[in-house]
């Protein structure tokens, strides 16, 4: 006999296909897609734009019900943006913006009652206004609008005008898609914090929703062939490397922390492993650096590294290739903006670095003490353990989609 489905339909949008979750943005909407599909037939409207990714469209039937998948030309994206100029908004919003999808979002929430939904990144916002939404959360993530504020700090003019319009207008469209929304979320306090002060209108309704990691695939119990040939030490950054924030955090630490270290060390060699390496990136290659450009896994490098660094100037907030390493059981050090809101004891669960010559510093020391590194990877690991489980975050958005009113979100009092 057949037994019906009671899973209740919700409408997830997510601004890149959530599969293969190989890089930061799509280790958490894969995960939270897993976790909604185990109560709730998932409706997913989503962009593909990477040719890799078109093979896992239909890898995507597996958590979803239905899913409508809009091919993105980010050439053509980046143009049709420009349109932002002339209307005031921002260039992330009709960056992706599609006719179609917004066609469907319509026709999917009328034709199956759809009343909750879920928005991944802040531009996918702009498609939660389909009439029948009573629920509507927004994942900001990180408080992007920031982020386009401080790249004004680091570039010249003209860049420096446009990335800071683009932080005042992409802030309004924030503030105006948290307004519309039951609830907004951030990846940590800090993130969550920037934006309650720059909306005080919202504050009852924004809250914190920290990354996982998966522990058991992330493990060191798994035996791993050295991907590396015979040499000096490893110092290890992975990430996705056409990403602004990654490629400003390698050509720092190669040109600037590495000579430093190579002083000391002359065998040391940093080893880049991440997807689409930009040209900045490429340009790194040479004596003691290597940049691999994709790899089938990371967690060679990372098991057989000595130390991973993660020297990120820009991204704040948790960051999962912190997480991963760490649930590897490897030291890492990390600088302080990707550790801000990080649930770790410096000096014990990983190293803190505050400064360009603090990290060189904390470096020097782990290469030096080789019975500390194993003894801090340990420590690493049973920090995850014990606080970045998935499903103990996630259970903050179901807990958002069960409430029988309107969600008081924050912590504050």
């Amino acid at each position: 006999m057949l037994v019906a489905d009671e899973r209740t339909p919700l409408l997830y949008l997510v601004h890149r296909i959530p599969y293969p979750p190989n890089k930061g943005d799509k280790v958490r909407s894969f995960n939270i897609l897993r976790q909604l599909a185990r109560r709730h037939r998932v409706f997913l409207g989503t962009f593909v734009d990477h040719p890799d990714d078109v093979q896992y469209i239909d890898t995507l039937a597996e958590w979803c019900e239905e899913a409508k998948v809009i091919r993105l030309d980010p050439r053509t994206s980046r143009l049709a943006s420009l349109r932002g100029l002339l209307t005031g908004e921002a260039l992330s919003v009709p960056y992706y913006r599609s006719a179609a999808l917004a066609e469907w979002v319509g026709r999917v929430v009328a034709r199956e009652g759809i009343t909750q939904a879920v928005a991944f990144s802040g531009p996918m916002a702009q498609y939660l206004d389909a009439p029948g939404l009573k629920r509507r959360i927004v994942d900001f993530c990180d408080l992007d609008s920031a982020k386009w504020t401080q790249y004004a700090g680091d570039h010249r003019w003209p860049m420096s005008w446009l990335y800071r319009r683009e932080g005042r207008s992409l802030l309004a469209f924030e503030r105006a898609a948290a307004a519309r929304s039951e609830a907004s979320l951030f990846v940590t306090d800090a993130e969550a914090g920037l934006f309650k002060a720059a909306a005080p209108e919202v504050v009852a309704r924004v809250g914190t929703m920290q990354n996982g990691v998966d522990s058991d695939f992330f493990s060191p119990e798994h035996g791993f062939a050295n991907p590396y040939p015979d040499g000096g030490p490893v110092l290890l950054f992975t990430g996705a490397m056409d990403y602004w924030p990654n490629i400003d955090a390698v050509v720092w630490f190669a040109s600037e922390l590495l000579p430093k270290v190579r002083a000391k060390h002359p065998d040391a060699r940093f080893w880049i492993v991440g997807m689409n390496p930009a040209p900045a990136v490429q340009a790194l290659a040479g004596e003691g650096v290597t940049v691999t450009g994709t790899v089938p896994d990371v967690r060679p490098y990372l098991a057989h590294a000595d130390v991973i660094v993660a020297p990120l100037r820009i991204a704040r907030g948790i960051q999962n290739k912190v997480l991963e390493a760490m649930a590897m059981a490897r030291p890492v050090v990390i600088s302080s903006a990707p550790a801000t809101g990080l649930e770790a004891v410096s000096g014990r669960d990983c190293e803190i670095a505050h400064s360009g010559d603090e990290f060189v510093s904390r470096i020097f020391g782990l290469l030096a003490n080789v019975s500390l590194r194993p003894t801090m990877g340990q420590a690493a690991r049973q920090c995850v353990l014990n606080r970045y489980s998935w499903a103990a975050h996630l259970a903050t958005l179901e807990n958002l989609l069960d409430a029988p009113h309107h969600p008081n979100v924050s912590n504050d009092t």
